[in-house]
């Protein structure tokens, strides 16, 4: 069964854009390429049980399997050696890619205390956006109380797109609750 934010870009989201921004064809038209979840625990990097629950979490909110990154280098100010592990991360494509994203806006976004929409101005200059998740336990897939510690997560969003507008428009398409900017300090 194809997901249903995939389907409504086929349906809707392609067709608005071709008619809306002059493209001559489907492929022209930007879409999401991946999604990169990665969740950093560096100051627990003794804690293998805060690790295994990290890994659990993250496989049960994107439903995958992540990768431990390891520490490259060595840093004795923050005591960290080369090749301890350093966090967790996920890269999702196709259909996965599809079903996070709809889980991420409809249900955990929406759980979040005081949102106020997403930063607009979080795009790389490439076409990509990034956000950040403060705390798991927003997804409904993690269980509050076998939570070891509260951890956050950057989500990264990649795109085909040519401009942020452009990004910014395909993600507003899709459902991305953006709202006003931040100001800056």
């Amino acid at each position: 069964m194809k997901p249903r934010l995939k389907k409504k870009y086929e349906d809707e989201v392609v067709p608005a854009m071709m008619t809306e921004r002059g493209y001559r064809n489907r492929y022209e038209v930007p879409r999401v390429v991946k999604i990169a979840v990665n969740s950093g625990l560096g100051r627990y990097h003794d804690d293998i049980k805060v690790f295994d629950a990290a890994v659990d979490e993250l496989a049960a909110v994107t439903g995958q399997r992540p990768v431990v990154s390891r520490a490259k280098r060595s840093v004795a100010n923050f005591k960290v050696r080369a090749g301890m592990p350093s966090g967790v991360r996920v890269t999702l494509r196709r259909d996965r890619m599809y079903e996070f994203l709809d889980r991420l806006i409809s249900f955990a976004l929406p759980r979040v205390r005081d949102f106020r929409g997403l930063d607009p101005e979080s795009f790389d200059g490439h076409g990509g956006y990034t956000l950040g998740v403060t705390e798991q336990i927003i997804f409904p897939e993690v269980d509050y109380d076998k939570v070891v510690k509260i951890t956050g997560m950057n989500v990264t969003v990649a795109t085909s797109a040519k401009s942020d507008e452009e990004a910014r428009h395909l993600l507003t398409a899709l459902g991305m609750p953006f709202g006003r900017p931040r100001a800056r300090r």
